[in-house]
């Protein structure tokens, strides 16, 4: 059943075409993804899907009886209630009922025998059917539905008094999500849910979606959650939406398939218009009034033809390899029995951890368990009570925080690189810059201008330029769109320093980190592996039967950490030689294309010599690319 649609809607501001003739439908129970880049349109159509804005052409539809419920990304509530009370103004109806039957219960209870039965029984029957509608109400549960949605989403019992004017910015944001999920609306618009979500709270919320009995559409930037929600994905490109069957994964699949057969269909449209081009100036050339007649009705169909789009070319194929201008020893960071403490509240207490060079380390955890606070301790911003942090031989730290506090607001973007990079050249910053997506005359913005993710992108650019071999990076995701993600993470998969990062993207964990730490108010437990890895290890973990802890020796300890440098080594040896096999395989291909090309050449078919030893070099290159091939399939999949 379709509960919602558009029909041809487009939109304008002032004479900037925001969307233009937008058609899509939605089935009830359907779960969707709404992605595009930064200012593609996406805020602005779930504000005409709501009726915020009046579209300027085109037909919307929602089926008769379904409530819409709308999460802005940028929301805020004013008000002296506490949390809870808050949540009750939703049940006020409810509230009323319960009170108007406790009324008339009190009244049905003084009826004597004497008094008149009709009416009494006419009473019985009022109360008996508002019980009804209380119970499908929810009267009997709606406390505890709150309690539990306001757990899921990360409140503590102790806080459902507070006051939402004493709460910040990202809790007051919770408080509307919260509001929204118990309104029991028939479809959602979600703008950017996850944010201010920690990834208990973001994995909740997957489960109720998945759960929920109607239909949702979600603007995310989170992948992984989109990959555990949705079964269809809204692009919205160059003005217009294209719907994908399945999950972003499955997407990005279909995605890449697309721009690679629109890129091959572009180029033989450039050559067609070259062809024709060139056809035009020869007959110009041959001069005759036939030859410059059919130059012109040549011209005139080349005019007609002339508007076919560029697609959008991945400006991440040329993939930067950022190296540390000084390289570390093996030993980055040692943290012994480490405790911090604010006025006398216990942020964190024994914590222990070993990171050792070209390690990519996530630091993951509830809000408020202290993974910030730790990053400054190493990053020596704020000291510790106690414990001991050691940085290694030659290892220089640089910290990236969320302020992106370390740019100079009256610099325009290349000169803030340029500035730390004096002996780049100018070809140098510019393919950096481009790799962080600042191309053409992003180059010269004012940095007080940027955006929030431009602010982001650009931070981090300086962050892998200058001389730190051991990146503290605290959530350095957010605010990026998808696109600003997947640079980072190419640039990090690419970083030869060290890398220890606290972050609640999923998906950006997964892909970079070789190890992670899961940090809790007993301590932070190590995991060898991706977030993936965490996630199945941390499963088979619960389903353990729980057993009596042991003490262990010196000598066992000693033995687990000889171990795990094993671990490591062999990890990293194994990562440097797919890394030589990749560029082995890389120079094959590059050398079969070279011979293939002199094959084809006609100076080439007069010499059977030639030919012969082109082709026996051909098929020489061709067994040692299949041997390659196989051994780095050995290698991955071990």
């Amino acid at each position: 059943m379709i509960v919602l649609s558009c029909n041809d809607v487009s939109k304008a501001y002032v004479v900037d075409n925001i969307i233009e003739n937008i058609s899509f439908t939605v089935n009830d129970n359907e779960k969707i993804g709404l992605i595009g880049l930064n200012g593609a349109g996406k805020t602005t159509l779930f504000n005409i899907l709501t009726e915020n804005l009046e579209p300027d052409t085109g037909v919307i539809f929602k089926a008769k009886g379904k409530k819409l419920g709308y999460l802005k990304q940028n929301t805020n509530i004013y008000t002296d209630r506490s949390i809870m009370d808050e949540m009750l103004t939703i049940y006020d109806d409810v509230i009323k009922l319960e009170e108007e039957i406790h009324k008339l219960s009190h009244k049905i209870s003084c009826f004597t025998e004497n008094d008149d039965q009709e009416e009494l029984a006419a009473l019985m029957e009022t109360y008996s059917k508002m019980s009804e509608q209380f119970e499908e109400a929810d009267g009997y549960s709606f406390k505890s539905l709150i309690k539990g949605v306001l757990r899921g989403l990360g409140f503590s019992e102790n806080e459902f008094d507070k006051s939402i004017n004493l709460l910040s910015g990202g809790q007051k944001s919770r408080v509307m999500l919260a509001k929204l999920l118990l309104e029991k609306a028939d479809i959602l618009l979600l703008d950017e849910p996850t944010n201010h979500l920690d990834i208990e709270a973001i994995s909740w919320l997957e489960k109720y979606i998945k759960d929920f009995k109607g239909a949702v559409i979600i603007i995310s930037h989170d992948r992984y959650f989109l990959d555990n929600t949705v079964s269809r994905i809204f692009l919205m490109e160059r003005k217009n939406l294209k719907a994908y069957n399945g999950n972003y994964t499955e997407f990005m699949k279909k995605r890449k398939s697309e721009l690679e057969l629109e890129l091959k269909q572009y180029d033989e449209y450039e050559k067609e218009i070259e062809r024709q081009e060139e056809m035009i100036r020869r007959l110009h050339a041959y001069g005759s009034k036939r030859n410059i007649r059919q130059a012109f009705s040549r011209q005139k169909a080349l005019d007609k033809i002339k508007n076919m789009d560029k697609p959008t070319v991945d400006s991440k194929k040329v993939i930067l390899k950022f190296t540390p201008k000084i390289k570390s020893g093996r030993d980055v960071l040692a943290v012994e029995n480490l405790s911090v403490s604010f006025n006398e509240h216990k942020v964190f207490d024994n914590i222990q951890m070993n990171i050792y060079k070209g390690e990519r380390v996530g630091i993951i955890g509830p809000n408020g368990i202290g993974k910030s606070t730790l990053l400054k301790v190493i990053a020596n911003k704020i000291s510790a009570d106690s414990g001991n942090v050691t940085v290694g031989h030659h290892v220089n730290i640089g910290y990236y925080d969320q302020e992106q506090t370390s740019l100079d607001s009256e610099n325009t973007v290349i000169d803030e690189i340029w500035d730390y990079n004096p002996d780049l050249t100018y070809y140098d910053i510019r393919t950096m810059l481009a790799q962080f997506l600042f191309n053409g005359d992003d180059m010269y913005k004012i940095i007080e201008d940027l955006s929030g993710g431009e602010r982001g992108r650009l931070s981090l650019l300086k962050l892998m330029t200058s001389s730190s071999n051991f990146l503290l990076m605290d959530e350095p995701t957010n605010h990026l769109d998808i696109d600003s993600k997947e640079v980072l993470e190419d640039a990090l998969l690419n970083y030869e320093g060290t890398v220890l990062v606290v972050s609640h993207d999923r998906y950006f964990l997964n892909k970079v980190a070789n190890k992670i730490y899961d940090m809790s108010s007993n301590g932070v437990f190590q995991y060898l592996g991706n977030y993936d890895y965490y996630i199945q290890k941390k499963a088979e973990l619960e389903e353990e039967d729980c057993e009596i802890p042991v003490s262990k020796t010196k000598t066992q300890i000693n033995a687990e950490k000889k171990k795990e440098r094993e671990n490591i080594r062999d990890r990293q040896q194994r990562e440097k030689t797919i890394k030589s096999l990749e560029n082995q395989i890389e120079m094959h291909e590059n050398k079969i294309s070279e011979l293939e090309l002199a094959l084809c050449q006609p100076s080439t078919y007069d010499d059977k010599f030639l030919i012969i030893d082109l082709n026996e070099k051909l098929n020489i290159y061709k067994y040692e690319l299949e041997v390659l091939y196989t051994e780095w399939t050995e290698i991955s999949e071990n």
